[in-house]
């Protein structure tokens, strides 16, 4: 293994974690915005109302995103195994 492969395999680890990680974590902002911008605005300091809608997008983004992610996951890890004998000699 060269130092350039192993570099390049970091890479798209790293990238596959950001696309995997992206929609939910970009729904939690934005919610998150939002909900910041509703709380300046009205002057209600309430943690639940910042803390609840967040937690609920997380796990819709979960249930509407997750088979997609999943599938993205394990199409990293299926090519990682297969190319391994390749690799290590």
């Amino acid at each position: 293994m060269t130092p350039e492969f192993v570099m390049g395999l970091a890479r798209q680890s790293l990238e596959t974690l950001l696309a995997v990680s992206l929609p939910v974590l970009l729904l939690s902002l934005v919610v998150g915005l939002f909900i910041s911008i509703f709380q300046s605005v009205t002057q209600i300091q309430e943690m639940t109302l910042s803390f609840v809608p967040k937690i609920v997008v997380t796990f819709l983004a979960l249930l509407l995103f997750g088979s997609w992610m999943m599938s993205k996951m394990t199409d990293f890890t299926r090519e990682i195994f297969q190319n391994i004998n390749h690799w290590v000699q």
